[in-house]
């Protein structure tokens, strides 16, 4: 995602996100500093030192997003240090307890599992660092944000679950509704690594947003992953061997690995690109199957910037440690509907 000529400066996009940030903080009506955040706001002389924690470091989206960070952290003047976690759950620990050891200022985290949630924001707190999650939802009291407290929930800069989902439903619902299938001969297929809040958020609100405007009944069958194309790939090829009387498929999940995942299976049992619907989340994998102009399963993306959220992510750290600014509960970044057609002129980076 880093080396298209056309993509859009960083700086802008942070710029028109500065407006989601301050909406998002006024519209709540509450200070939002978060559970975890204990940093001592006298620090506002000499160099800031930030620490961003991030799972799957080398995943296209997050390369963005450590690029949109560092590019934010250069202009401010900050010294950063992205640490990738791979999907290392311990290692989130660990790096957190180095960059406090190190005199970190503050701490940005994508966590491989939110299970570690509680020990993070304990070593945030003790240590009296500030602490920001982007992407990834955590909670300071429990392992499951899902089942946290409101007032416990770590603040986070990201994309709204929600809203993302929605997006890719819709556009299913539309494909199928061109393509003119028989409901009954049509799945719908949510593929997204079920311990991970954010992933839950976005496949939910993918399949209401389907039986909303799709006009019809449609089976749905859920698939667990581990968010990766070949994890994907693997789990959708034995249900698609346990459905053998499914002449149509419809895919979303998570992120675009899984929906990439989910149309390579179904080339590899035979079916042509005129019977899957593929709406996949982020486009980086989606626009490899529009390059060579052959007709694909692939049919849409929802584009989400890694760079936008990066870049964010340090402005709103910068902002609570150099200005005083509390933490909004959440920011949200925007997003744009892709397809063969529109990709390249909405920026999408595909390497």
């Amino acid at each position: 995602m880093l080396t298209e000529d056309n993509r859009r400066p960083v700086t802008a996009a942070v710029l028109g996100l500065a407006t989601v940030l301050a909406l998002t903080s006024c519209s709540s009506g509450q200070q939002a500093a978060g559970p975890a955040d204990g940093a001592d706001l006298a620090k506002g002389d000499g160099t800031l030192s930030l620490t961003y924690l991030q799972k799957q470091g080398d995943q296209e989206y997050f390369v963005g997003e450590a690029a949109g960070a560092k590019a934010k952290a250069a202009e401010l003047g900050i010294d950063l240090k992205v640490v990738n976690l791979g999907t290392d759950a311990n290692k989130t620990v660990s790096e957190a307890q180095s960059a406090v050891s190190q005199k970190s200022d503050g701490l940005i985290v994508v966590v491989p599992d939110p299970a570690v949630g509680p020990q993070v924001a304990r070593i945030a707190k003790d240590a009296k660092v500030a602490l920001l999650t982007s992407d990834d939802q955590i909670c300071a009291t429990g392992p499951d944000p899902s089942a946290c407290p409101a007032g416990d929930l770590v603040p986070r800069v990201g994309f709204s679950g929600a809203q993302m989902g929605g997006e890719v439903g819709k556009r299913a619902a539309a494909e199928f509704r061109k393509a003119g299938w028989k409901p009954e001969e049509t799945r719908t297929l949510s593929a997204w690594k079920q311990d991970v809040t954010v992933c839950t958020d976005r496949v939910k609100a993918a399949e209401a947003a389907f039986a909303a405007g799709s006009g019809a009944e449609v089976r749905n069958i859920d698939v667990p992953t581990d968010n990766s194309p070949t994890g994907a790939q693997d789990k959708i090829a034995a249900t698609i061997t346990a459905n053998p009387d499914v002449r149509h498929w419809v895919v979303w999940g998570c992120n675009d690995e899984n929906v990439q995942g989910g149309v390579t299976a179904l080339e590899n049992a035979g079916f042509e690109a005129d019977d899957v619907i593929g709406v996949g989340l982020g486009a980086y994998l989606a626009c490899k199957n529009w390059i060579s102009g052959k007709p694909s399963g692939m049919k849409a993306a929802l584009f989400i910037d890694g760079e936008d959220v990066g870049a964010l992510a340090v402005q709103t750290m910068y902002d609570r440690l150099k200005n005083g600014k509390d933490f909004p509960q959440e920011a949200f970044a925007p997003t744009t509907m892709v397809d063969a057609s529109t990709w390249k002129s909405a920026g999408v980076a595909c390497g």
